[in-house]
């Protein structure tokens, strides 16, 4: 089991006890991958698990990219076992899913990577309640799947084979790790029944679009497509951006209007481009049935094409050392 944890203690427990659950009787490990400081200790561990910082333990600072396939690589390193688990640290898993998926996978050895279905649930002073019941829209059947995302279960030499997670990416390093495993024509499953929950504070919020560009998780769209200009699958991931292509194509041609109203002094094209911007919040508001949640779908578009532009200017980050061992319970190496 490979967690990986950058500032999201405060379900970290959560993820813990649920694996300790999920896995007893099983022969496993786990490697919990520490990328910052904690503002409180990790939960209780069994001896099962080994600690592993990415960052200086003097002065805080992060050692590797604070990208989440760095932190799944770092925990990679850090483990044995030919198959497995990447978790997130605000996933609770399902017992049933994880006893399936490794019956699936000691059953159907060929198999790259094993998912399943993610329920989004929300906590906060309110209390706790659900959100989406399908988050990444796999369905409740059997079937192959492009990429998994917040859980995977690999086996680890078709992980390797592929090159592993781009630790350079802010985001879309799933997406992106599904292209490769699939390009020799290996299989990524997802089981028809929930693999567990998402845990996070109240989505859509207008605090989340601020911390999406302060971690830099919008930039990712970017970046995959600046590595993959001129190479096989460019094509494939422009059009999976095609929204945010469109939304700053809408932007551009705003101020292309501005700036013909300022030198020409007439304004019938601006007025005209109006139009655009306001027929999607009018649909959006349709749809949504809320002008408040039109608003921060626009917004949010805005922010990752914005995020797209600079991430595809931006150069990859490089990866730093590799994490040092906080606490190791000592014992023999068995799968992750």
């Amino acid at each position: 089991m490979v967690v990986s944890c950058y500032r999201q203690g405060g379900f970290l427990g959560r993820a813990v006890a649920a694996l300790e659950r999920a896995l007893a009787g099983e022969d496993w490990r786990g490697v919990l991958e520490l990328a910052a400081p904690a503002q409180e200790p990790p939960p209780p561990l069994s001896g099962r698990w080994r600690v592993v910082s990415s960052y200086d333990p003097v002065t805080g600072r992060p050692m590797r990219p604070l990208t989440p396939g760095a932190g799944r690589m770092a925990g990679l390193a850090a483990c044995e076992g030919d198959w497995v688990f990447f978790v997130d640290s605000d996933m609770e898993l399902d017992t049933p899913w994880v006893q399936a998926a490794i019956a699936t996978a000691r059953r159907e050895p060929g198999l790259a990577g094993i998912g399943g279905r993610i329920e989004e649930w929300f906590a906060d002073g309110r209390g706790e309640r659900p959100g989406k019941h399908d988050l990444y829209g796999t369905g409740d059947r059997d079937r192959a799947v492009g990429y998994l995302g917040n859980v995977a279960f690999y086996r680890r030499q078709a992980l390797e084979s592929a090159g592993g997670y781009d630790v350079g990416l802010s985001s879309e390093e799933d997406f992106e790790l599904g292209m490769r495993l699939r390009a020799p024509g290996l299989e990524i499953r997802s089981l028809g029944m929930r693999a567990g929950r998402h845990w996070s504070a109240p989505r859509p919020s207008f605090r989340e679009l601020s911390r999406r560009w302060r971690t830099g998780l919008c930039f990712g769209q970017g970046q995959v497509l600046r590595l993959y200009l001129g190479r096989r699958g460019f094509g494939t991931l422009l059009l999976r951006q095609w929204l945010y292509v469109a939304v700053m194509g809408m932007w551009t041609l705003g101020l292309a209007a501005l700036a013909a109203w300022l030198v020409s002094g007439d304004a019938r094209a601006l007025a005209l481009w109006a139009l655009a911007p306001l027929g999607v919040l009018a649909f959006m508001t349709m749809r949504k049935g809320s002008p408040r949640l039109a608003l921060h779908s626009l917004l949010t578009w805005t922010l990752n094409g914005l995020g797209m532009a600079v991430g595809l200017f931006r150069p990859p980050r490089a990866a730093g050392p590799a994490a040092h061992v906080v606490r190791s319970p000592g014992t023999g190496g068995a799968a992750c």
